[in-house]
């Protein structure tokens, strides 16, 4: 193959505004009811004054950006999947009604391992640096045709 399924600089944007359904489903999906997300009393005497998102909500978001980067990467012999992410962090809060934007570019290419990383950044409306992270990807061989 002479050429692999994405290219260095190939990006995605997804941007979603966080509502409060938003967190309350992920945290009834995934059992977990921190009061930071869930406990406004709570909150409220904290430093940040209100509730917040899940960090692995905003991963969710990440992994939509990946999904979209890869969207025309699926014709072919070989299936795009996520390794995982490394290096991720959560620099800052996001609340509920941030309107967070994911922007993921593919900065390396390894065709001989068949991977892929994806340098990610995720701002508020602001333009704040609310996380980031790397994806990793691998693409795997189908064994239908």
């Amino acid at each position: 193959m002479s050429q692999f399924y994405v290219t260095i600089g190939q990006k995605a944007q997804f941007a979603k505004t966080v509502s409060e359904s938003d967190v309350y489903l992920f945290a009834g999906i995934t059992g977990d009811l921190a009061p930071n997300h869930v406990n406004k009393a709570y909150m409220e005497k904290s430093s940040y004054g209100r509730l917040q998102a899940h960090g692995a909500l905003i991963i969710g978001y990440m992994s939509a950006a990946s999904s979209m980067v890869t969207a025309k990467a699926r014709d072919g012999d070989e299936t795009p999947v996520s390794l995982g992410y490394d290096r991720i962090r959560i620099v800052g809060p996001v609340f509920f009604g941030d309107t967070v934007t994911v922007d993921y570019e593919i900065d390396t290419i390894d065709a001989a391992r068949r991977r892929a990383t994806g340098a990610i950044r995720v701002t508020n409306q602001d333009g704040a640096l609310v996380a980031v992270a790397t994806h990793i990807l691998k693409w795997v061989p189908n064994t239908k045709h």
